[in-house]
């Protein structure tokens, strides 16, 4: 990709977007503050519902390679073994949680996992400067991971701690990453399909729709990881577990859906200024 001018013209491109939606977030002559509210309350959902497709891709992406990778793992146990490596097959033999080290060291694991989680965000999102190819492959790898895990617990008889474990932040982390996975897919629409535009404007066009979407997963990211940290891996009840994961999902649903929207206020004819 260096060795192409073209691309890495359009890489460099890339790499500004997300320092120019910085101006899209706290443009005008409000206060930060208010951009930001401004951005995560208006912009960011509307901005969620115009690039749906494009997340619903992602996600249907990884929902099929994880029903691939159960079924794979299911039948071939030893297809398990070489992709988790025999150190987590052990541990799953020995019913023990892998998570169990986060107990001790919360504050330190916790800042680990926003990092790791940004980290694929990001570069998920990148990855869509490469025609699609690069976001498509991180939705294939991570899709099969969760179902191979996902299998190889289940035949441990593991299934209810792993699930325990993964709803109350996966369903605000696994969101996060189908948004940036639509993100990626939005650049790779705007690189390959620029219609009636020229390709230059036709990225730049979709590159800030995908910033934005980008943008918008960081809180839901670093949230995921403090509860990742802190609560998944702690001994509470089950129940309240996924009762949480419950709340967390209705509650990020009705955000970017727009119902959770407080309604403009209107004047009234008597009022007085």
């Amino acid at each position: 990709m260096r060795e192409d001018a073209t691309s890495k013209q359009l890489s460099a491109y890339l790499n500004q977007l997300l320092g120019r939606s910085h101006n899209l977030i706290y443009m005008g002559h409000k206060p930060q503050v208010s951009g930001i509210v401004k951005f995560y309350r208006d912009t960011y959902p509307r901005v969620f519902r115009e690039t749906l497709p494009q997340t619903f891709l992602a996600l249907g992406i990884f929902a099929v390679m994880t029903l691939v990778g159960w079924a794979v793992a299911i039948h071939d146990p030893a297809f398990a073994q070489r992709f988790l490596g025999p150190r987590m097959i052990e541990t799953i033999e020995r019913h023990e949680m892998w998570t169990d080290s986060i107990v001790g060291i919360k504050p330190l694991a916790s800042s680990g996992i926003m990092t790791n989680n940004l980290t694929v965000a990001f570069t998920t999102f990148a990855f869509g400067i490469t025609a699609g190819l690069g976001t498509l492959y991180m939705m294939v790898f991570n899709g099969l991971m969760m179902g191979v895990v996902g299998a190889a617990t289940w035949r441990g008889g593991m299934a209810l701690q792993l699930w325990s474990f993964v709803a109350p932040h996966g369903v605000l982390e696994l969101p996060a990453i189908f948004i940036a996975g639509g993100a990626g897919f939005e650049i790779a629409r705007g690189l390959l399909f620029p219609g009636l535009l020229p390709r230059r404007e036709s990225l730049a066009q979709a590159g800030g729709r995908a910033a934005r979407l980008l943008l918008g997963t960081v809180p839901m990211l670093v949230v995921a990881g403090v509860i990742e940290g802190f609560f998944s891996p702690s001994h509470v009840p089950v129940a309240m577990k996924f009762s949480l994961a419950a709340v967390l999902l209705v509650l990020l649903l009705m955000y970017l859906s727009g119902i959770a929207k407080p309604k403009a206020k209107t004047a009234t004819a008597d009022s007085s200024l």
